[in-house]
């Protein structure tokens, strides 16, 4: 990569940064992006003009290794999936980048996740999926996301059966398939949930419930549904089990993070995180957050960057027992 002088007062002058956004076009993870770039501008001198781009594909790990491999200038930055860390732990021969070294900016939204189901199946509950006899099929986009993960977690610490089909290309198509039949269930972010399409719609029919989340406390828009750590305490689990939670719910609290490549002057990392957080407290952009029914929850780029650190930082116990809860059981 290429070394570069140190950022003056006019470095972002009349240039643009690009945004690479590892989704399509209208979820949560582009409109976060989008509302972040209408503002981003204005806090970095120069006033560089900022623009997104989708990348979609592979769950964003296009986007990761894109931005992770490109010019070090500071022009280009990635959104991309919080759970990518789980393919390197796991040595996913598509990842080409190290978690860790990224330039962390900073996530606008931080949210717990949900397990819903449809409402017409007879799974009303964590307990009665421990019970039944045949599983419900939950749908994911890949076998290293959240989505894919937390089912399986709830296998290997509880003993909950679930028929994964991964696969999908990104999470609406999951929508569109349990809208279908053809599967019952899927994991996303509490935020997401209440963002957008077709989620309000369904909520207004009791299209499906809420089984499960996973913040540590009960989100104030789920008051009756039980967190993944009511339900540890229930069954007791050990320490292992937890620590193994611990991992694949640390997604959560990289969010929806904002990355450039590593490599990057630190003067410009350093004007890119202020930047970002001047946007984020933003009135502007604040009330178009709240138009949207999207919540701004700020982590900063110092932050996420010792998560990453710690995050791939897992002794061989845990690695042997995440890889025997990634196993896949069908694929599109």
């Amino acid at each position: 990569m290429t070394a570069h002088p140190a950022t003056g007062p006019d470095f972002y002058k009349g240039k643009t940064i690009r945004i690479l956004v590892g989704a399509r076009p209208g979820v949560a993870y582009d409109l976060y992006a989008r509302l972040i770039a209408g503002h981003l501008g204005k806090y970095i001198p120069g006033t560089p003009g900022v623009i997104v781009e989708n990348m979609t594909g592979a769950r964003s790990m296009i986007v990761a290794n894109h931005v992770y491999g490109t010019e070090p200038d500071g022009l280009a930055l990635g959104a991309i999936s919080p759970d990518l860390y789980l393919a390197q732990l796991l040595e996913q021969k598509d990842v080409a980048f190290d978690w860790a070294r990224f330039s962390w900016i900073g996530t606008p939204d931080r949210s717990a996740h949900l397990l819903y189901m449809r409402a017409e199946t007879p799974y009303k509950s964590i307990d009665e999926i421990v019970q039944a006899s045949k599983p419900p099929r939950c749908g994911a986009s890949g076998a290293y996301s959240t989505a894919h993960y937390l089912p399986k977690l709830l296998e290997e610490i509880i003993g909950a059966k679930f028929s994964m089909v991964t696969g999908y290309p990104e999470g609406p198509d999951v929508d569109s398939a349990v809208e279908r039949g053809e599967i019952d269930c899927r994991v996303l972010t509490i935020s997401g949930f209440f963002s957008h399409e077709p989620y309000h719609t369904w909520r207004k029919n009791g299209f499906v419930r809420m089984l499960l989340q996973t913040g540590k406390e009960r989100d104030p828009k789920l008051p009756d549904v039980p967190t993944i750590y009511e339900l540890m305490d229930e069954y007791k689990i050990p320490a292992a089990g937890r620590r193994l939670a611990q991992v694949i719910l640390s997604s959560a609290l990289f969010g929806r993070p904002l990355v450039a490549p590593p490599g990057v002057p630190p003067e410009r990392v350093k004007i890119l995180r202020e930047a970002f957080k001047g946007a984020a407290h933003d009135p502007e952009l604040l009330a178009a957050a709240k138009m949207k029914g999207l919540g701004v929850v700020l982590a900063a780029g110092t932050e996420l960057e010792r998560l990453a650190q710690d995050v791939v930082s897992q002794p061989p116990e845990v690695i042997e027992r995440l890889r025997k809860v990634s196993a896949r059981e069908e694929s599109l």
